[in-house]
């Protein structure tokens, strides 16, 4: 581990193209964090534990821990972590995956500024001494009228997480300008951008359109990383040919 990290230091390779693996090999005492239910597959030697907290703050104690899995439980993630750690004497391998058909978003925290604000079901796994915390929007209309947004998550770190989104994800770098979307195809945007919902227009629009009553906006400097299927939508297109019981 580089001296000058607060992370351990973990390599990886995605496999796959529309339901992605993200294979992670750690160094003997390396450790990575990953949400509960999100591994594959495991070499022999490593080791797990399912925990309150990230493992950000090692003095941390039970109360900040319950508080922080509080945040998590409310930002959409389980109440617990699982922290993987390599008690081999070899590097080891371990296999994690998301729960939608897309992609992984692999993020070097040190090149994008240590932090970034995602939507709040988009984190998967993380080196240990990332944190991951709730992000509250400042902007009330957010929570209040779009439905979403209006709790984010906030990923710290200094070496790599990995981020689990649907469909195809596009990467946009903004310098002032507004972008206009659909606010459940946000996966992430850097701490320079900020967000906002507005209504997207007239009520015979929002209803006959299908574009929804509301529209999120990203203006800024930074960077916003978009997907195509969020799962949401995809539930809904799934749901309206199931067929209905008569009965």
């Amino acid at each position: 581990m580089n001296a000058t990290k607060t992370c351990h230091e973990i390599d990886y390779e995605i496999f796959g193209d529309d339901l992605q693996i993200v294979e992670i090999t750690l160094d003997p005492g390396e450790t990575v964090i990953a949400e509960a239910g999100a591994m594959n597959y495991m070499d022999d030697g490593i080791s797990f534990d399912t925990k309150l907290g990230d493992g950000s703050n090692p003095k941390a104690g039970l109360f900040d821990n319950l508080l922080q899995a509080g945040k998590r439980a409310l930002a959409g993630d389980t109440f617990f972590i699982t922290h993987f750690t390599n008690q081999g004497s070899g590097r080891k391998k371990i296999a994690f995956a998301g729960e939608v058909i897309g992609k992984i978003v692999p993020l070097d925290m040190q090149k994008i500024g240590g932090k970034i604000i995602c939507q709040r079901d988009a984190f998967l796994a993380a080196s240990l001494g990332t944190k991951i915390d709730m992000h509250f929007n400042k902007r009330l209309g957010s929570g209040f009228f779009g439905g979403e947004g209006f709790i984010l998550q906030s990923i710290q770190g200094d070496d790599k997480a990995f981020l689990s989104a649907g469909g195809t994800i596009i990467t946009k770098e903004l310098n002032g300008e507004k972008l206009c979307i659909d606010p459940s195809c946000i996966v992430a945007f850097t701490p320079g951008i900020n967000f906002d919902i507005q209504m997207s227009g007239g009520l015979k629009s929002a209803i006959f359109g299908g574009e929804g009553l509301f529209l999120a906006t990203l203006q800024g400097t930074g960077t916003v990383m978009l997907q195509s299927m969020p799962f949401a939508r995809l539930a809904k297109k799934i749901s309206a040919h199931i067929p209905r019981s008569s009965n």
